[in-house]
């Protein structure tokens, strides 16, 4: 045992992983050269070890951040122009990213594979050796041993969702003195990878807690990993991975087949059990914002914005199941623009907490890529798609028209919620939604931090010319091709020119998330399952229950000020699956945006092919101002086109791990080394 001990803390998992010279640096070399009994007697070295394992979370494990990082965060909704991701956004929408490519490419191949199955290693060394002493109590032991199953089976799930089928490896650890040709481990099979992660979860469930204090709130709970549990299942049970013929070629290096094209609908109603198991817990509700009386026009926080008026839901509060007390906007964008710390929200199942990194790269560099450069000193690089902007519903719920929108301009400031003096029409009586995430051209920005008084309260317009717009000689990307900005993850206090900038928090996983779910594996059954619940204390009869699947839906509509599907004009598609199935679609595509689930549904759901297939519409942003009503004619905007192939189902594998590990096969498409 000593002898395998030796191997993982000399060279992680060897042939297997990345190379030493990645990770051996001076404090890990000490670090893995201690005494094993020394460091698990002692509480402090304990901790720093799980630290370790925590800490490949992050970096390229980040969902949300600097495109350097997080691409996946882009699909059809978002647009970047910046440079730092090695591949512009064309490239990566025509799958230019492949293993042959070197420097940064490389790297967002490579090191979320590295990251994770070094992370994995950190885990299952600690899960055998950590015990209770004279430091460590038996409640913090199983705590901490909650939270080791937690890190490698929510690694082997970020694994799972980017790449595909994936090795699992053992749980003990690697023999070093074993042949160079045992070392190496196929890709087990997406519904085996998946059942292990459902292991790993139900482990850390029975020892994690129900709550954590303040102190402790990014830590992961017993909801948390139910959560990440019901999200493995989900995916199994979506079409790309159950019952699809077109990935017969995905095969290990024996030939097994290792997603499987008979379609199994139980796997729906396991995903629903598994979300089910969350929502029972009776910990995590929609968070809300009140409602504000006072409060000028504009500002950080101006007077609430009442929906139109709905004969039972502006007559509830919230609790009694309306809107009549809260803010719809601000219950939204509170849980993204660090207005709410991670104790605070009771919405939020798991986070990294202030996953900066350091202010180039976290949540808090997204925010800042999104911001007006002339008036905010932001880099004005992020911006959204037509098509993401058509999403959005009208204040009533009903579906946006742009054949029917209204043409021409507001004439003054508050004309229309929300809008400031000339706006275009198409952005006015929108959900709330729309207005906490979209920077429309002319849209307020409030950066009631700056200094001067200048740069708070302004408009920004993308017209050709302008501060923020196109320019006649542009020496970088600073302006937006679509002409649509984003404001979601934006504090209305932040300036980055003469002001204060504002940490954010990780929204790994919320309970809008889980309730969209649970409707969306309910709304795919035939017939009725008995599925046991988690820890087997009852037994779940599964079907197809509309009035369970409104119960879900309803709260992240009228937490956004809109009504049920039901209640807006476009029938009942409660009634029909495939119908309710677009209205949850369109739901998760909104409520979402920007927080890296676009591109895995679009994927899962096998809706990619024909979505990011679409030539990408936006304004035309070489229009000035003195034409200005040209600038909103839907335009193919050139620099930001995409298209699609199979292989951009799943990442490749880069060369190196090929080479290291004789056994593992690459993703459909992708090439293999030479």
């Amino acid at each position: 045992m000593k002898k395998n001990i030796f191997l993982s803390m000399i060279i992680g998992i060897g042939c297997f992983l990345v190379s030493c010279s990645d990770y051996l640096n001076v404090d890990r070399y000490f670090n893995d050269r201690q005494d094993m009994e020394r460091i698990f007697n002692s509480r402090d070295y304990t901790e720093q070890w799980l630290a370790n394992a925590y800490y490949q979370l992050l970096s390229y494990n980040l969902e949300i951040g600097h495109v350097r990082f997080t691409l996946t965060n882009y699909s059809d909704d978002m647009i970047f122009t910046e440079k730092g991701a090695g591949v512009t956004f064309s490239d990566f929408k025509f799958g230019k990213y492949g293993p042959q490519y070197g420097g940064n490419v490389r790297d967002l191949i490579a090191r979320p594979w590295d990251q994770s199955y070094e992370g994995i290693r950190q885990a299952s060394i600690f899960l055998q050796h950590v015990h209770p002493g004279p430091e460590i109590t038996e409640e913090m032991c199983d705590d901490l041993k909650g939270q080791a199953y937690f890190i490698r089976g929510y690694l082997y799930w970020l694994l799972l969702r980017k790449y595909g089928p994936v090795p699992i490896l053992p749980d003990e650890g690697l023999d070093y003195e074993a042949p160079y040709k045992e070392l190496a481990y196929p890709r087990n099979s997406y519904e085996e990878c998946v059942e292990y992660i459902s292991e790993q979860m139900l482990k850390a469930a029975e020892l994690l807690p129900l709550k954590r204090s303040s102190r402790s709130a990014s830590r992961p709970t017993r909801g948390a990993a139910l959560a990440v549990r019901a999200k493995a299942y989900l995916y199994g049970a979506s079409p790309l991975m159950n019952g699809n013929p077109e990935m017969a070629s995905f095969t290990d290096d024996k030939g097994r087949q290792l997603i499987s094209s008979t379609y199994d609908e139980e796997k729906w109603a396991k995903a629903a059990a598994a979300a089910l198991d969350v929502i029972r817990l009776n910990v995590y509700e929609i968070y809300t914002s009140p409602k504000r009386n006072t409060g000028g026009l504009w500002g950080a926080y101006p007077k609430t914005v009442d929906p139109p008026y709905h004969p039972v839901y502006s007559e509830l509060t919230w609790k009694e199941g309306g809107w009549k007390d809260i803010d719809p906007l601000d219950s939204y964008r509170a849980l993204f623009n660090g207005d709410l710390y991670v104790g605070e929200n009771p919405e939020l199942i798991f986070s990294r907490g202030d996953n900066q990194l350091n202010d180039e790269y976290g949540i808090k560099s997204m925010s800042r890529h999104q911001m007006p450069v002339a008036k905010a000193g932001g880099w004005n690089c992020h911006g959204i798609t037509g098509k993401q902007c058509d999403a959005y519903a009208m204040n009533d719920g009903s579906p946006f028209d742009r054949a029917t929108a209204p043409k021409g301009f507001t004439t003054y400031d508050g004309e229309y919620p929300f809008l400031r003096k000339d706006v275009w029409l198409e952005y006015a009586n929108r959900e709330p939604r729309f207005y906490a995430s979209v920077a429309f051209n002319g849209a307020n920005w409030s950066c009631t931090s700056a200094k001067d008084a200048n740069n708070r309260d302004f408009q920004t317009f993308y017209y050709y010319g302008e501060d923020d717009g196109r320019k006649i000689v542009s020496t970088d990307d600073r302006w937006i091709p679509t002409g649509i900005g984003m404001m979601k993850y934006v504090n209305p206090k932040e300036s980055y020119k003469d002001g204060a900038d504002y940490p954010k928090v990780d929204p790994a996983i919320r309970y809008a998330d889980i309730l969209l779910m649970y409707a969306e594996a309910l709304n795919e059954l035939t017939s009725t399952y008995q599925i046991r619940s988690w820890d087997g204390s009852e037994t779940y009869n599964v079907s197809r229950d509309v009035e369970e699947m409104k119960r879900a839906i309803l709260p992240v509509r009228l937490r956004a000020g809109v009504p049920n599907y039901d209640e807006i004009g476009i029938g009942d598609p409660y009634a029909s699956a495939d119908e309710l199935r677009k209205q949850i679609k369109r739901e998760r595509q909104i409520e979402f945006l920007g927080e890296n689930q676009r591109y895995y549904d679009l994927r899962r759901w096998k809706d990619a092919p024909e979505e990011e297939s679409q030539m990408i519409y936006g304004c035309n942003t070489t229009v000035p101002r003195e034409y200005r009503e040209y600038f909103y004619e839907q335009v193919v905007v050139s620099s930001v086109q995409t298209a699609w192939s199979m292989r951009q189902y799943f990442w490749p594998v880069s060369y190196d791990e090929l080479k290291r590990n004789a056994r593992l096969t690459q993703a459909p498409g992708w090439p293999m080394y030479d």
